[in-house]
């Protein structure tokens, strides 16, 4: 009998214990990634309760750096600057693995299906497509030394991207990731620099910085080609010196227009996403790097270059006005919303902080420390195209 309790006793305890060793059960839908550029990690944060929850290391050089998700937003695809390529668990805040597969890498995207991470890479120029749960390179995609940028996924399992070097647009259909297939369009205009994919998958859009333009592709209707729009926005004015390049992603489209960062300008352009003709220009404090549309799509926030980029403006989408402008900190550098957009998340390089805003009000709700972070990145991405 003694015995009998004894043991019973001993396995309660052991299933005790090993409750607690465990962590809790939750889902991912909450949680985000944070580059810590200076120390080369990510710090791992939970978006309700505005807190950090952990801090993964030894992601190498993260001076400029992205994140894609799984598509059950437990796993972060971090691409760096050295060309690595790290698989990190969100959940278990530890590195799964990583591979150092270019010289010099700047960003990436997964398939629709969730099943092939795709680097983007300046040095030796190409793309590589990998198996998301093993990182197995698949497929490599030669582009004959000309860097990618703007690498964006589409439907289908395809992906979008441009040649800086080379001056074109190719789609990759990899419904065959072993053997992908790639359609080529050429002389789209000089340097394309980024590109972004509406959230339908259906425009993908090039910016150039060898001239005042972009380049617009239908996806939809390939066969078309890619048009030139915005041409000569900047016809007749001197351009600025470019301290920071901007950036394109599809959150800069909200509802019927494009919310798009003049190059060497304090502009940012509007474009009516029917006609992709250019309806107004909005002036700004600085030259725009991101321009992003709450996911409501009322209001397009604004952060800028040096040496104005302590400053963020909130530009309301009907008046095309300017309702705000904030300095919430030193060196921001990027920004990004709450899925459903009630605050947005930036980061302030140069005080080594987070700061979180309330969008109704435009009050500081909280402060976190971080080292040097720049990229901030939410698992609602996982379900979202051109992310």
């Amino acid at each position: 009998m003694i015995a009998r309790l004894l043991s019973a006793l001993s396995a309660a305890l052991c299933l005790l214990l090993a409750a607690c060793a465990s962590p809790p059960l939750r889902g991912t839908g909450d949680l985000g990634v944070v580059i810590e550029r200076a120390r080369g990690s990510v710090q791992i944060v939970e978006q309700s309760a505005r807190r950090s929850l952990g801090r993964v290391d030894g992601l190498g050089d993260l001076s400029h750096a992205s994140v894609v998700f799984s598509r059950d937003g437990r796993y972060a695809y971090v691409f760096g600057r050295d060309g690595g390529l790290s698989q990190v668990d969100v959940l278990s805040q530890r590195l799964v693995k990583r591979v150092m597969q270019a010289g010099n890498s700047i960003g990436g995207a997964i398939s629709s299906d969730g099943r092939i991470v795709a680097a983007q890479n300046y040095q030796p120029g190409g793309v590589k497509l990998f198996d998301a749960d093993t990182l197995e390179l698949l497929a490599e995609v030669s582009t004959g030394g000309s860097k990618v940028v703007g690498l964006a996924d589409l439907p289908g399992n395809r992906f979008a991207f441009s040649l800086f070097e080379a001056g074109e647009i190719w789609l990759i259909d990899a419904s065959q990731p072993r053997a992908p297939q790639v359609t080529r369009y050429p002389n789209i205009g000089r340097q394309p620099y980024d590109g972004l994919a509406s959230q339908d998958g259906r425009h993908y859009l090039a910016g150039l910085y060898g001239e005042d333009g972009l380049a617009l592709l239908d996806t939809w209707q390939p066969e078309q080609g890619v048009r030139r729009i915005l041409n000569g926005y900047g016809r007749g004015r001197a351009a600025l010196p470019v301290y920071k390049m901007p950036h394109l992603r599809g959150w800069s489209l909200a509802g019927d227009y494009a919310f798009l960062p003049a190059i060497g300008h304090h502009q940012v352009l509007i474009a009516d996403r029917r006609s992709w003709q250019e309806v107004a220009r909005v002036p700004v404090h600085g030259q725009p790097v991101f321009v992003m549309a709450e996911p409501g799509g009322r209001r397009v926030w604004v952060n800028f270059a040096f040496p104005h980029n302590d400053t963020v403006q909130v530009i309301d989408v009907p008046s095309r006005q300017i309702v705000a402008t904030l300095k919430p900190g030193r060196a921001i550098l990027h920004m990004e919303f709450t899925a459903r957009g009630d605050a947005v998340w930036l980061s302030s390089r140069d005080d080594n902080r987070l700061t979180v805003i309330d969008t109704a009000t435009l009050n500081t709700i909280a402060e976190l420390d971080a080292e040097q972070p720049s990229g901030i990145f939410f698992t609602w991405r996982a379900q979202r195209m051109g992310m």
